[in-house]
């Protein structure tokens, strides 16, 4: 028996009938139905909770109670294009990017905190 005969077995032949190139269709279909399945369960939430920050951040006026991701809680009282004032306490003011605020409060949620 000739080595390379050993180490690389025969190939087998197709089943009589077959089509060559059949499983092809269902190979092609496999990765389609998971992008699919991974759009929808993933990607589509995602943009749909992006786009609802974007109109909360573009909603915000001053006077709003805001908490930012960092967990600082405050009154917007300035608004620019990129960055918003918040007071944190009396005198105490910091700015922030627009994108960093998380929340909107309710209107005296800070008040009934202290």
């Amino acid at each position: 028996m000739n080595l390379t005969a050993f180490l690389i077995p025969a190939a087998h032949a197709q089943a009589a009938g077959g089509q060559p190139g059949g499983m092809g269709l269902t190979t092609l279909l496999f990765p389609i139905i998971l992008i699919a399945i991974m759009y929808f369960l993933m990607i589509r939430p995602q943009m749909k909770r992006q786009k609802e920050h974007k109109a909360m951040l573009e909603k915000i006026k001053r006077g709003d109670e805001v908490l930012t991701n960092g967990g600082i809680a405050g009154t917007v009282t300035d608004i620019g294009d990129n960055f918003i004032t918040i007071e944190v306490a009396d005198n105490v003011r910091i700015r922030v990017q627009k994108g960093a605020v998380g929340n909107v409060l309710p209107t005296g949620t800070l008040k009934s905190a202290n």
